[in-house]
C-alpha cells in the first residue's frame, strides 16, 4: 500500500521548502550528481508502508557506509549523460568518412558535433572503467540489491563493452574508430548504459545519505511489521536544532494517544516537529535524528501544525480546523493505520466548544486500534476527563522552571498534565502594558 501524506503535512515538517537549505531534504541533499539529486527528491516524495522494503533500504546505507568518497567523476557523468540523450540519427559519424577526414583533419577537429562525440566516447569509457575498478573492491556476495546488481555486472560483461575497458580514455580516435564506438555506446547500448548511470546515481544517493548519517550522529531505525503500534524512541531531537535537548518516547496499544501539555514557548510544537520529521524519515527507510528508534509501519501521516485559514472562500482558522479533523477521519475510516499530530486542537474557537471538542475528539481517537495519535492542548481540563474515559491516553507534559519573574524552559518530557501557563508574565515581562501606558519604550 502505498504511504499516504499532504501538502499540509509536507509543509509543517518542512520536508521541503524554496531555500532548500531550510529543509528536511536540504540536510540530505549532499549528493555529488544532478541526477542523485532528483532520485533523492523522487525518495522523500514516496515513502514506504512496508517493513520488509524499509529495513533493505535502511541495510543499503548501512552497507555503503564504509564507503567515504564518491568515486567517479561528476563532471564525466554530466558529459555521459548528455551524450546518451542525443539519439538522433543524423548526428552519427560515418565509417566511410576516413578519406576526407585524413584530408581535412584539422577541420574536423573544429568540428562541434564531432567534439561532441568524442567527449562523450571518452566519458563513458573513463565511467566504465571507474565502475569496474569500483565492483573490484566491493563486497559483491554481500552487496544490497543482488538484481540491480547483477544487471550492471552482466553489462559490463558484455562483449562490446567489455572490449572498451582495454581502451585509453585519453587515447585520440580514428575516425573508423571514433564512429565504432559512438554506434555501439549511443544507439547500439544506449538502454543499458542508462541504466549503468541510474546504478551510479543509486551510488551517489547511497553515499551521500550514509555521509550524513555518520556526520550528523543519526541512527538507523528498525521498521516492525504494522498492527502492533508500537513506537520506541531514544534521543529523539529535531535536526535543524545546532544543541538539542533530546527526548524519548515510548507509544504502543496500550498507550496509542500522547496528550501533550505546556506552557507557551516550552517546545510542544518542537517536539511534535521533530516526531514527524523522525517518523517521516523512518517510512522513506533513511536515518533519523535519534539515538535509536523502531517502529511499527503505518499507512500514512498526517499533521496539524501550522494550519492556515483560508480566506479567500470565507473560511475561519477554526472551520479549517474543522475541515481537517474530517479529512484526517476520513483517512482513518478507510481502515488506515495513521499517525497523526494536531497541535493545540480547536484553538481557534472559544474555551468552550474546545474543551467539548478535544474531549469527544480525543477519545474518538482512542478507540482507533493500530494508529497512534500526539495532540497538544492548553486546555488542560479535558486531560483530567480524559484520565478517567480512556484508559491508552500517555499525559506527558514539558515544564517550565521559573527563575524568579523569568521562566526557563526545560525541554525534557514529563509524565503528567502541566497547569503553567505564563502568557501574561511573558506580557508583562516584556512592558507591553507599559508602552501602551506610556507611548513611550523604557
Amino acid at each position: 500500500m502505498v504511504f499516504t501524506t499532504d501538502q499540509q503535512t509536507l509543509d509543517d515538517l518542512k520536508i521541503f521548502s524554496r531555500n532548500s537549505g531550510d529543509s528536511i531534504y536540504g540536510i540530505f541533499n549532499k549528493t555529488f550528481t544532478r541526477g542523485g539529486s532528483a532520485l533523492l527528491e523522487e525518495m522523500f516524495r514516496y515513502p514506504f508502508s512496508d517493513s520488509e522494503i524499509i529495513n533493505t533500504r535502511l541495510a543499503t546505507f548501512q552497507f555503503f557506509a564504509k564507503i567515504k568518497t564518491f568515486p567517479f567523476d561528476t563532471a564525466q557523468i554530466d558529459i555521459a549523460e548528455q551524450y546518451l540523450q542525443n539519439v538522433d540519427e543524423r548526428t552519427k559519424i560515418s565509417a566511410d568518412g576516413d578519406r576526407t577526414a585524413n584530408r581535412l583533419s584539422n577541420l574536423v577537429l573544429d568540428d562541434v558535433n564531432y567534439k561532441f562525440i568524442q567527449r562523450g566516447v571518452a566519458a563513458l569509457i573513463s565511467l566504465l572503467k571507474a565502475l569496474c575498478d569500483f565492483m573490484g573492491d566491493l563486497d559483491t556476495e554481500h552487496a544490497p540489491h543482488q538484481k540491480e546488481l547483477a544487471d550492471v555486472l552482466n553489462i559490463l560483461g558484455e562483449e562490446d563493452l567489455g572490449s572498451l575497458l582495454e581502451v585509453s580514455a585519453q587515447e585520440r580516435f580514428s575516425y573508423a574508430r571514433l564512429s565504432e564506438y559512438d554506434l555501439m555506446l549511443r544507439f547500439k547500448n544506449r538502454l543499458e548504459l542508462k541504466k549503468v548511470l541510474l546504478y551510479i546515481y543509486h551510488l551517489d544517493v547511497y553515499v551521500s545519505v550514509a555521509k550524513v548519517a555518520a556526520t550528523e550522529g543519526f541512527c538507523y531505525p528498525r521498521a516492525l511489521v504494522a498492527g502492533a503500534g508500537i513506537l520506541n524512541l531514544e534521543g529523539l531531537y529535531h535536526p535543524k536544532l545546532v544543541h538539542p535537548i533530546t527526548n524519548d518516547l515510548h507509544l504502543d496499544e496500550s498507550k496509542s494517544v500522547l496528550f501533550l501539555t505546556g506552557a507557551n514557548m516550552a517546545g510542544k510544537s518542537t517536539f511534535m516537529k521533530s516526531l514527524g520529521v523522525a517518523l517521516f524519515l523512518a517510512h522513506m527507510g533513511f536515518p533519523v535524528p535519534a539515538s535509536s528508534m523502531e517502529f511499527s509501519v503505518m499507512d500514512g501521516i498526517f499533521t496539524t501544525i501550522n494550519l492556515p485559514d483560508n480566506l479567500s472562500v470565507g473560511n475561519s482558522h477554526f472551520y479549517a480546523e474543522v475541515l481537517r479533523v474530517k479529512k484526517i477521519a476520513k483517512e482513518l475510516s478507510l481502515s488506515r493505520r495513521l499517525f497523526v499530530i494536531i497541535d493545540e486542537l480547536f484553538r481557534g474557537t472559544n474555551v468552550k466548544d474546545a474543551y467539548e471538542a478535544t474531549i469527544l475528539i480525543t477519545e474518538a481517537f482512542a478507540r482507533r486500534k493500530g494508529s497512534i495519535f500526539v495532540i497538544s492542548t492548553h486546555i488542560i481540563e479535558a486531560g483530567e476527563v480524559l484520565k478517567e474515559s480512556c484508559g491508552n491516553v500517555d499525559f506527558k507534559y514539558l515544564p517550565t522552571v521559573m527563575s524568579g519573574n523569568t521562566p526557563i524552559y526545560t525541554r525534557k518530557l514529563k509524565s503528567g498534565i502541566t497547569a503553567d501557563r505564563h502568557g501574561m508574565l511573558i506580557i508583562n515581562n516584556e512592558g507591553i502594558l507599559e508602552i501602551l501606558k506610556n507611548g513611550k519604550i523604557t
